[in-house]
């Protein structure tokens, strides 16, 4: 079994001996060649339109189709249509409406849960042919088809123009989820959500009379079609249309220079994991590490903080693990990085007693690239085909209480559940940059929190799914007792992340909260997002079990 977590960032001990050898790993540049595209039209020119595609059971992909990256959930449809183009999206879509098929979309396959592949879907259009990312100077903007994946588009934008998107770790996932729930990396807290620079989308739509069709929205305050932009940043993927292409251009950029209209990313970082033996972690000790980094990003969550700079993960894993990591990133070009980093982890590790065990293990100063390519490299599950897994999330406004501390430490040492994949993941990913925006700007409603967390576990064997999926149901259970099961939006929580989807979440049996499941995910922003389902996906095609109901 892999000691792996996925987005759990660092669950084994691999992963810490990577990153303090800091030894760079290169993954394929997937992206094509379209430095030279000067239009929107350019990617068609460069990269031939092919097919489409449509794979039936019976054909040897058809398995490979109809199964994301969570094992869990396999799909049966009638056919995958394998897409290339936005003409291609728009027939797939209208012959499955003509049909009265339901039909899904998959673009990286890294939905956690059942809304891709399950028994309800008939048609599955898989975007995979959708891939470039071109300088469009009709909108001077970036150009990143639904169909790229997070690897290829950093790449390709840094490579080529010397900039990026604030985007996560994963070099897998694609780029349509990623954005459209959000989208959070190691360079959030400094530059924002990847949907803060979000200039426009293109949608496949359908209409009340049936009739699939395109429509571009953007963020320009006189576009008719605003609204579907706003919904795009933050309502989640699945629910008004296909996003067949995104444009990228950061607010307030001017010019023609394509290299000065997006995010730069620094230079260099600072690179530092450390792996803390669970020998050296009773439970007070712990709980005193758990409440030290809520207190850290909750003093460190303004805009202004010039702690900005610096974004971690604390990799909590099964004690079975036998280390929990923190993974350290800090902008290298900024005034006093060493001492920033240094001031960070002397912060979470206080009364802990692991001083020597952190001094043992300095940071690494690597080009920004390199250092985006080691991370993803230094966690196989990002790209290991045969895990299952269950997952759930929660935003925090303030840092975790002792009691709640002291419960993720029971669980994380029961001796009747011994998985080094199932791990808590305090991810310090908001704050910062993220929360100089209005929660009703974009649809993403959770700019007030501090840091956010995911519980995971992952395996391989089907037959221990009852363990694992119970082991993480006592846990996070335990953790929001008091709140009815669940992070409830008050002083302390913020609800949840919906690029985390948690099947769970609209089951009364676990939450209990009274809180209904909308809430946790879009907080007073679900009303508007309800109607603007209403007006470009009046017939509920694209829908899933958590998607946005028609009011």
């Amino acid at each position: 079994m892999s000691g792996m977590t996925r987005r759990g960032l660092l669950g084994g001990a691999a992963v810490a001996a990577g990153a303090a050898t800091m030894q760079s790993a290169a993954w394929a540049d997937t992206s094509p060649d379209t430095s030279a595209d000067t239009s929107a039209d350019a990617a068609q020119r460069c990269a031939p339109v092919t097919g489409p595609v449509t794979v039936y059971p019976g054909d040897p992909r058809y398995q490979e189709l109809t199964v994301g990256y969570n094992q869990r959930w396999v799909g049966a449809p009638d056919y995958v249509r394998v897409v290339s183009s936005t003409d291609q999206v728009v027939r797939a879509v209208q012959e499955a409406v003509d049909g009265g098929k339901r039909l899904s979309v998959v673009c990286g396959g890294h939905c956690l849960a059942p809304f891709v592949f399950n028994a309800d879907v008939k048609i599955v259009i898989d975007l995979s042919g959708l891939n470039n990312v071109y300088y469009d100077p009709q909108r001077n903007a970036f150009a990143v088809e639904g169909g790229a994946r997070l690897s290829g588009v950093y790449e390709a934008l840094y490579k080529k123009w010397g900039v990026t998107i604030p985007g996560g770790m994963c070099p897998t996932v694609g780029v349509g989820g990623h954005t459209t729930g959000g989208g959070y990396g190691f360079l959030s807290r400094e530059f924002g959500a990847v949907i803060d620079h979000l200039e426009a989308v293109e949608v496949v739509v359908v209409d009340r009379s049936g009739t699939a069709r395109v429509v571009v929205a953007s963020r320009d305050a006189s576009d008719p079609n605003r609204d579907l932009w706003w919904a795009c940043a933050g309502g989640g993927g699945g629910n008004f249309g296909i996003v067949t292409r995104f444009w990228f251009r950061t607010p307030g950029a001017t010019g023609r220079d394509p290299g000065k209209l997006l995010v730069n990313p620094p230079k260099d970082v600072l690179l530092s994991s450390v792996g803390i033996p669970w020998s050296a972690l009773d439970k007070a000790k712990f709980s005193t590490l758990v409440t030290n980094w809520g207190t850290w990003y909750e003093q460190h969550a303004s805009p202004t903080s010039p702690a900005k700079a610096l974004s971690g993960v604390a990799s909590l894993a099964h004690k079975s693990n036998q280390y929990v990591f923190l993974l350290t990133q800090v902008d290298a070009t900024v005034p006093g990085a060493q001492q920033i980093l240094a001031d960070y982890l002397a912060a979470l590790t206080a009364g802990v007693g692991v001083d020597a065990v952190v001094a043992a293990q300095p940071a690494q100063k690597l080009p920004w690239l390199h250092a985006v390519r080691l991370i993803a490299a230094s966690i196989p599950s990002f790209i290991n085909p045969t895990l299952r897994g269950s997952s759930k999330s929660a935003y925090l406004r303030r840092g975790y209480t002792s009691a709640q501390a002291g419960a993720m430490y029971d669980a994380l040492t029961r001796t009747d559940f011994s998985n080094p994949a199932g791990a808590v993941t305090l991810a310090g990913f908001s704050g910062g940059a993220i929360n100089a925006v209005s929660p009703t700007q974009t649809a993403l409603a959770h700019r007030g929190a501090s840091f956010w967390t995911l519980f995971e576990t992952q395996w391989q064997d089907p037959a221990a799914d009852a363990a694992n999926i119970g082991w993480l149901r006592d846990l996070y259970g335990s953790v929001w007792a008091a709140t009815g099961g669940y992070p409830v939006p008050n002083d302390q929580s913020d609800g949840c992340y919906i690029n985390n989807p948690d099947p769970d979440i609209t089951d009364p049996a676990f939450n209990r909260s009274g809180v209904p499941w909308y809430t946790l995910y879009y907080k007073d922003n679900y009303p508007r997002l309800q109607q603007i389902k209403a007006t470009y996906d009046p017939r509920d095609v694209f829908r899933h079990t958590q998607s946005i109901r028609l009011p």
